[in-house]
């Protein structure tokens, strides 16, 4: 059985003031149904860690380079986000592939220095609004997994979240059919490739994900979970999601 699994991506956001949303919502949930991962940024994760210490919270990073260490001014290893307490690492987030130029193959490589060091993979997949308008997104979707995913990818190493980019931060999601489509698409093309591996792996949505939207996205069929953007910034906002994901049918 799939674990379900909420994470919050907190972007370039967040100083010292906010690790006290941490501290509240590990409070929330001591014991919690789902599994909760916390994404902040870089300069927050060792003082995160040592703040959660005992706490049902897992922490990940927002990117890593692919280079176990090297000249890379600026970069983070998987090694390094490990040192600091991370057991997640986000790769491929549209705005990664966007802002950075990041193809499948560099998530791909990405992915597989985040598997050597030990931290599950979060890799992301989306279509643009002309993309969907054109009826491409299966394909799109469908072509930057086979182009993402490494080899030795397993369910215990790497979940899979849909974010459809014209989505995320919009205020938009797309329809309960609309998802249901993409992740069953996803499914098969996984279990495809890997086997009862591909049936075993996590998959989220993400994109403009809410207190008063989750329950109906997470009662859609191979919905896992949840990658969340600005609704994981502050404690209440992204419990309420949680406590959607923990009443959500197994």
């Amino acid at each position: 059985m799939r674990r379900k699994l909420a994470v919050g991506n907190w972007k370039m956001h967040g100083l010292s003031p906010q690790l006290g949303e941490a501290e509240a919502l590990s409070e929330r949930h001591p014991d919690p149904a789902c599994e909760i991962v916390l994404c902040p940024p870089a300069t927050l994760i060792s003082r995160m860690w040592e703040l959660l210490i005992g706490s049902a919270i897992h922490l990940g990073g927002q990117d890593c380079h692919h280079a176990d260490q090297g000249a890379h001014t600026g970069d983070i290893s998987a090694a390094m986000l490990v040192d600091a307490g991370a057991e997640y690492v986000i790769l491929g987030h549209s705005e990664r592939r966007h802002d950075h130029g990041e193809t499948d193959a560099h998530v791909a490589a990405k992915a597989a220095a985040a598997h050597s060091a030990g931290l599950v993979a979060i890799l992301c997949l989306g279509e643009t609004e002309a993309e969907r308008d054109a009826g491409r997104t299966i394909a799109v979707v469908g072509d930057q997994l086979a182009g993402s995913l490494p080899e030795g990818a397993s369910a215990a190493n790497t979940v899979i979240a849909y974010e459809p980019i014209w989505a995320i931060g919009t205020g938009r999601t797309p329809t309960r059919e609309q998802i249901a489509e993409v992740h069953g698409a996803l499914r098969a093309r996984l279990s495809d490739r890997l086997g009862s591996e591909g049936d075993g792996m996590r998959l989220l949505y993400g994109g403009s994900v809410k207190a008063e939207n989750a329950r109906e996205i997470f009662a859609i069929p191979d919905v896992d979970g949840a990658l969340v953007g600005g609704a994981s910034l502050k404690a209440g906002d992204f419990s309420a999601i949680v406590e959607a994901l923990e009443a959500a049918p197994a």
